[in-house]
């Protein structure tokens, strides 16, 4: 089984969702927040490193995802939440753990099929998708809808790499 890890990351709150890919099945092993109370930047990701770091450790991911920084009006905010990513993507690199990111929309079109879907939507498709008894909170189920993300767009480009292998041996 394939384990694949995703990342929501924000400089208070970063969420994670863990899942093992067989084939079609999804399986859920592990969700949740890294709740960060420190005040400065310098100590917030510490956190965010260190927390991975043991995340990592606990359930040894093959994969990992995450999700792009998105400006809309706060430049400080957005530039707040790239310095969390470069501590979540430092944290993956240690250990080779190839990592793909992705936007907020192809997150929300991959799990809930409309890039305009809101948190609660992501959060119930995912409680489906993973056949969950409650809904993980909104930050967990975003990383688990990261997870997800690249799960089925690895499997697309699987199957357009070898439809394309397809073809070019049909030509020759």
């Amino acid at each position: 089984m394939k384990i694949v890890l995703g990342i929501d990351p924000g400089s208070l709150i970063t969420g994670y969702g863990i899942i093992g890919v067989e084939g079609d099945r999804l399986t859920y092993i592990d969700s949740g927040c890294i709740r960060i109370k420190d005040k400065t930047i310098p100590k917030r990701l510490q956190t965010i490193y260190r927390c991975l770091r043991e995340i990592i450790a606990k359930h040894t991911p093959d994969e990992a995802a995450i999700e792009e920084v998105f400006v809309h009006l706060n430049a400080g905010g957005a530039l707040k939440l790239g310095q969390a990513r470069g501590a979540a993507i430092t944290a993956l690199v240690q250990d080779d753990i190839e990592v793909g990111e992705y936007s907020a929309r192809q997150i929300k079109k991959s799990v809930v099929g409309t890039g305009a879907a809101d948190k609660t939507q992501v959060q119930h498709m995912v409680t489906t998708l993973l056949k969950l008894d409650k809904s993980p909170s909104a930050d967990a189920a975003d990383a688990l809808a990261v997870a997800i993300c690249h799960i089925n767009t690895q499997k697309s480009l699987a199957l357009i790499s070898s439809a394309a292998g397809f073809s070019r041996r049909r030509l020759q």
